[in-house]
């Protein structure tokens, strides 16, 4: 009670405080008084590699208002305080094995999302080859997501976000160019070997850096102009030699680069504080309801025909059901967990496992369906799957040291 009283009372003029050795060590050699420089407030997204990231802004407050009567000061932590401190955190709860092990935990969520990519893919052709709608099954993907997306929201994880006229008009473009480029993809999936689609695909960085320097007005440097050359060279090969190729898989593959591509662009003007989990279901709810017009249209007569009736006589009610439930789960939660790597990893380090995902879906798909490439075939897609890889590195390390100088 006495120290406590003294430490709260005045000094009296003309008599001197007097503190007790332990009260002067805790001053002295305690946790030091933080100063606040900042205030954080919620601000855009980062935009990376086609994704809408949210990002904190700093903004620098008003100069620190000191009291001419009273002044303090801070005394920085002498190290034994800091060693007891960081001791006494250690202690104060056991360290669980994930936080103790975080690379097995980011090894963890590489693997989920490259399993879960190439199980999608895998499922997803197989489907086509009793079931050749793919304007439905895109819709089928999207709801899904979306229904695992509400589900989310009613049970609170994640809490849903508010929206707002101002915000969906934003949202929409995105989402339109989003569901653009998922039917296209699954049209030239329906229609060629999923090798040649993801090797098709691959000219999605040049169509983005041709984007950015004469629509965004982006200078692009030469040496990422230089990187994509092999891309177009070994996409080139491999198109003229493709057992499997015909002009709608490779054409609708190109206006899926070209969608989403715009996405991108339109990602940069929708810049929200929005988390990017109910971004990401936002945006799927809109694409889905761009969807279902199209699929209707097109396959809509045909389906009520045949198609069901088709497909539920080669595999049965009960497989057609799961495997169109399964599809939608797999390529909403690869997604997900795409994000969430992202989140966890360096740009560079995302950049690279996103090229070696893609040889994992090439290579897997190949030899589940067992689908026959010629020589030129295999060397074109290999010179095409290394372009990206040397695009990518180049441009993750462009972005890191633009980081870097904004943080000095």
């Amino acid at each position: 009670m006495e120290s406590r009283v003294l430490t709260g009372a005045p000094a009296i003029r003309g008599l001197p405080f007097i503190r007790k050795p332990a009260a002067r060590f805790t001053a002295s050699c305690g946790a030091p008084a933080l100063k606040s420089t900042g205030t954080f407030n919620d601000g855009g997204n980062l935009i990376w590699r086609n994704q809408l990231r949210p990002a904190i802004l700093l903004e620098a407050s008003a100069a620190a208002v000191v009291s001419p009567v009273t002044k303090r000061e801070y005394l920085p932590p002498c190290p034994a305080a800091a060693s007891s401190s960081a001791e006494g955190s250690d202690s104060s709860g056991p360290v669980g094995f994930f936080q103790k092990y975080p690379a097995i935990v980011t090894g963890f969520f590489f693997f989920m999302w490259y399993f879960l990519n190439v199980i999608f893919n895998i499922l997803n052709k197989k489907i086509y080859n009793y079931f050749p709608y793919p304007y439905f099954v895109s819709v089928i993907h999207l709801f899904v997501g979306v229904a695992y997306c509400l589900v989310s929201w009613v049970v609170g994880l994640p809490k849903r976000a508010p929206i707002d006229s101002n915000l969906l008009k934003l949202l929409i473009p995105v989402a339109v160019c989003h569901a653009l480029g998922h039917v296209t993809s699954n049209v030239s999936f329906a229609a060629v070997a999923v090798s040649f689609t993801h090797t098709v695909k691959a000219l999605e960085p040049f169509f983005n850096a041709a984007a950015s320097q004469f629509i965004l007005g982006q200078q692009i440097p030469f040496t990422l102009w230089l990187s994509l050359a092999p891309v177009v060279i070994g996409v080139s090969m491999a198109s003229m030699t493709e057992l499997s190729f015909n002009w709608t898989g490779f054409i609708s593959a190109m206006i899926s680069n070209i969608s989403f591509t715009y996405r991108s662009i339109y990602s940069k003007k929708a810049m929200t504080d929005m988390d990017s989990t109910n971004l990401y279901a936002y945006i799927s709810i809109i694409a889905l309801i761009v969807c279902i017009p199209p699929a209707i249209i097109i396959e809509g007569p045909q389906l009520l025909k045949h198609g069901f009736s088709d497909a539920i006589a080669k595999v049965g009610l009960t497989k057609f059901i799961s495997d169109l439930f399964w599809v939608g789960m797999f390529y909403h939660l690869y997604n997900q967990l795409a994000t969430n790597t992202l989140e966890r990893v360096a740009p560079l380090t995302h950049a690279v496992g996103n090229v070696l995902k893609r040889v994992f879906v090439i290579g897997f798909t190949i030899l589940v369906f067992g689908n026959k490439i010629s020589l030129q075939t295999g060397i074109g897609t290999s010179i095409a799957i290394a372009g990206v890889a040397m695009y990518s590195f180049i441009k993750a390390k462009i972005e890191e040291e633009k980081q870097q100088l904004k943080k000095a």
